[in-house]
């Protein structure tokens, strides 16, 4: 349990993504036993839910927004069948805004490896600096990108100029249909853990971003066999 314990405080891995690496390494030990420590642990003042990323409490589902439409948009039903979710190339992106709308991040998740980037805005969520973030992100890995799905915030207005950039096509999920780009959803529920939404991003600074980015992708996952999003993503662009 020690093991465990450590892995929770210093890497904030799961319950369910500590037992699976600990059983590669012929420890036993299950998510629900891990868990009951955490609890037990809270029940007598302990700090050790802290590190979970929900901190054992559920979430309220989010509310849907209005959405302005955005010009020469490709909607998703046009996305070709291939994007299935396991095929290497293909991107789901998003943004995370601070309390009061006080600063933004781009998200990006690459959906096979789960590999995610991430970069805190200068200017909020103007159109035009995402566009050009998103470019910056994604340029090392252009032969390898196939597509980017996103929501129809307005921040994604400028969607040909990365489209035009990277010889890809962004595809534009149905308004309120937040489980056509589930894998970023998720992702930014890991973010959270880091950047809570009661946070502005004022003096949130590129090196915590980047920290963060490492951390989430530095964790092993079930549906990667307890393997890492770096270790997957950097094998397939080799």
């Amino acid at each position: 349990m020690d093991e465990a314990i450590r892995l929770l405080i210093t890497e904030q891995w799961s319950p369910e993504q500590i037992s699976g690496v600990l059983a590669k390494e012929g420890k036993r030990i299950s998510h629900e036993t891990i868990y009951r420590t955490i609890r037990k642990d809270k029940a007598k003042g302990g700090t050790l839910y802290k590190h979970c990323r929900h901190k054992l409490k559920h979430r309220a589902k989010p509310v849907g927004s209005r959405r302005i439409s955005i010009p020469n948009r490709t909607s998703i039903s046009e996305r070709p069948t291939e994007v299935d979710g396991k095929r290497f190339g293909d991107f789901e992106m998003d943004t995370i805004v601070g309390r009061g709308n006080h600063g933004a991040i781009v998200t990006l998740i690459e959906r096979s490896t789960n590999m995610l980037f991430m970069r805190k805005l200068k200017k909020g969520k103007n159109a035009k600096e995402l566009a050009r973030t998103v470019i910056h992100l994604l340029s090392p890995f252009k032969e390898y990108v196939k597509s980017i799905t996103t929501d129809n915030g307005t921040e994604f207005a400028c969607h040909e100029m990365i489209s035009k950039s990277l010889g890809v096509t962004v595809y534009f999920a149905d308004p309120y249909a937040s489980w056509q780009k589930g894998a970023i959803e998720n992702a930014n529920g890991l973010i959270r853990q880091y950047v809570p939404k009661k946070e502005t991003f004022e003096h949130v600074s590129h090196q915590q971003i980047t920290k963060y980015s490492k951390k989430i992708n530095m964790r092993p996952r079930k549906k990667l066999e307890f393997r890492t999003p770096h270790e997957c993503f950097y094998e397939l662009i080799k």
